[in-house]
C-alpha cells in the first residue's frame, strides 16, 4: 500500500526515510479508533468506503502515507506516515472528522444508530509510534563520529 513518489525517500537498509526541505524523517505511527458507543458499524461496504474516504485524504496532504489499514466491525487500525510539521492529534482529527461527515452522508442506516447527529466515532484514540529499535538509536549515536571519520569501515 505504498504509494509514495519514488523522490520523496530513500531507503537505507530495510528503513524508508522520507525527505522535505529542511527535514529527514522516518515516523510511523499505529492508530486505533472505535465507533462511539462500541457500535459495530464498519461492515465490509462502510469499512471499503471508510478506507477510500482516508485515501482522499491524501489529496489534500500528499505527505501522508497509509501503509496499512484494516476495520474490524467495531474499531479501526492505521499505520500511518505523517511529517514532522503536523501533530498527530491534528492528523486523527482530520482523519476522524472526514469520515463521520463522509460515512454518515453515504450511509443512511448510521442516522439511525446515531440518533443525536453526533459524530460516529468514540472522543479519543490510541497511537503508538513504530520504528527503528532503540538498541538502532543508540547504536547509531554512539557510533555516529566514527562513521562520519571512516573509522568504522577499517575496523570491520
Amino acid at each position: 500500500m505504498d504509494a509514495r513518489p519514488a523522490s520523496s525517500w530513500y531507503a537505507h537498509g530495510m528503513a524508508k526515510y522520507n525527505r522535505q526541505a529542511h527535514a529527514v524523517y522516518y515516523t510511523r505511527y499505529h492508530i486505533i479508533w472505535i465507533p462511539r458507543f462500541r457500535r459495530k458499524i464498519l461492515i465490509a461496504g462502510v469499512a471499503s468506503y471508510l478506507e477510500i474516504k482516508l485515501q482522499e485524504i491524501t489529496k489534500h496532504y500528499p505527505d501522508v502515507y497509509f501503509l496499512e489499514m484494516n476495520a474490524q466491525t467495531d474499531h479501526i487500525h492505521i499505520l500511518l506516515s505523517i511529517p514532522p510539521k503536523y501533530s498527530i492529534s491534528h492528523m486523527v482529527n482530520i482523519m476522524k472528522s472526514n469520515t463521520s461527515n463522509a460515512l454518515k452522508q453515504k450511509f443512511s442506516f448510521l442516522k439511525n444508530v446515531y440518533y443525536d447527529d453526533g459524530p460516529i466515532w468514540a472522543t479519543g484514540y490510541f497511537v503508538s509510534t513504530v520504528g527503528v529499535s532503540e538498541q538502532t538509536v543508540q547504536n547509531y549515536i554512539r557510533y555516529q563520529t566514527r562513521e562520519e571519520t571512516g573509522q568504522a569501515q577499517l575496523e570491520l
